[in-house]
C-alpha cells in the first residue's frame, strides 16, 4: 500500500489567476488514448470502451479499464469529470436513471454485467456501494446489517444472522462501540459511525467488490481516518473502487490510481507513480493544483 503523502493543493483562486494557466482545450484536444496499462494479470472487472450517454450528452468517453482483485482502486480528477458516473456503471446504478444510456463490455469474473439474463438485485449484492452521504435505514443497528441477508436468504437461523450482524460489524470496526445497543435506531449514531454501519450493511451480503463514492466528504479528520484504516483492511479480501476529491487520501489509500478528466481515463497506474511521476500533462496538472 502507498505511504505517499500528496502535495497540498493550492487555493482555487490562486490556481485561476496564475499567468501560466494550462490551456486544458488544448492538452485535451491531443488525448490520444489513455496513458498507463489499463489491464491487470488478475482482473475481477473488466470494463471495455464504456461510453455513457445522458440523453444526447455524453458523459464517459471510451473508457476502459480492470480492477484487480483484492486492490484499491482511487478514481480521481476534477468535480464534473466522470468518475461517480463510471463508478455507478460497475453496479448498473445507473439504470435508475431513465434517460442515460451505457454501452460498451462491462464484465465480472468475464460476466457481462449487462447482459438481458443478469439479476440486477443479485448483481448489486455481489458489487456492494456505499455513497457520499451516510444512509442507513430507519431501522434499527442490528436490521440494518441484517437487512441484507434476510432477503437474499443468507441466514437459515436467528444465531446464524446473529452471526453475520456481529461479524460485520467487527469487520467494520464497529462492534465494541455498538454492541450494548442494536436495538437502537442506526439514524441515532453519529456521521461516521453511521458510514461505517452503511458499510457493515454492504459486507453483510458477502460480496466481491466494494464500490464508494467519496464516503469521507462528509466526514470530520477522526471519522475520515477510521474509514480510511477500514478500507485498508477491507483491501485484504475484496476489490474496492473509490472515487474521492481528495489526492491526500487517494494516495493514502489505494494501490493503483486512475485519472479523469471530462469523461475521459487520461492516466492509470500505480499510485506512488502517478503522483511523484504522472506521464500525461494533464494529470500533471491537476496533481500539482493548476486547475481542478
Amino acid at each position: 500500500m502507498s505511504t505517499y503523502t500528496a502535495p497540498p493543493t493550492p487555493s482555487t483562486e490562486s490556481a485561476a489567476t496564475t499567468a501560466e494557466a494550462p490551456d486544458l482545450d488544448a492538452q485535451l484536444a491531443s488525448f490520444t488514448g489513455t496513458v498507463g496499462d489499463v489491464r491487470v494479470a488478475d482482473a475481477k472487472m473488466s470494463m471495455t470502451d464504456v461510453d455513457v450517454h445522458y440523453g444526447t450528452a455524453q458523459a464517459i468517453h471510451g473508457v476502459s479499464l480492470d480492477l484487480g482483485k483484492n486492490e484499491v482502486m482511487a478514481m480521481i480528477g476534477p468535480s464534473g469529470c466522470g468518475k461517480s458516473t463510471f463508478l455507478r456503471c460497475l453496479n448498473r446504478m445507473n439504470d435508475t436513471i431513465e434517460i442515460c444510456n451505457v454501452s460498451g463490455s462491462l464484465t465480472l469474473d468475464g460476466e457481462d454485467i449487462y447482459d438481458r439474463s443478469q439479476d440486477v438485485v443479485l448483481l448489486r449484492a455481489r458489487v456492494g456501494i456505499v455513497f457520499q452521504k451516510p444512509n442507513p435505514f430507519p431501522k434499527t443497528i442490528y436490521d440494518n446489517v441484517a437487512y441484507g441477508p434476510r432477503i437474499h436468504g443468507l441466514a437459515s437461523s436467528k444465531s446464524t444472522l446473529d452471526d453475520i450482524v456481529e461479524q460485520s460489524l467487527r469487520r467494520a470496526s464497529l462492534w465494541e462501540e455498538v454492541k450494548d445497543r442494536l436495538d437502537k435506531p442506526g439514524t441515532g449514531l453519529s456521521g461516521g459511525q453511521q458510514q461505517r454501519l452503511c458499510i457493515a450493511r454492504t459486507i453483510a451480503v458477502s460480496p466481491e467488490v466494494i464500490l464508494m463514492d467519496e464516503p469521507c466528504s462528509a466526514l470530520d479528520p477522526i471519522a475520515t481516518a477510521k474509514i480510511e484504516e477500514l478500507i485498508d483492511e477491507l483491501g485484504k479480501n475484496y476489490t474496492i473502487a473509490i472515487v474521492t476529491h481528495s489526492m491526500q487520501q487517494a494516495a493514502r489509500v489505494s494501490d493503483r490510481t486512475a485519472y479523469f478528466h471530462l469523461g475521459r481515463l487520461v492516466e492509470v497506474g500505480v499510485t506512488n507513480d502517478i503522483f511523484t511521476n504522472p506521464t500525461h500533462q494533464l494529470t500533471e496538472n491537476y496533481i500539482t493544483g493548476r486547475f481542478g
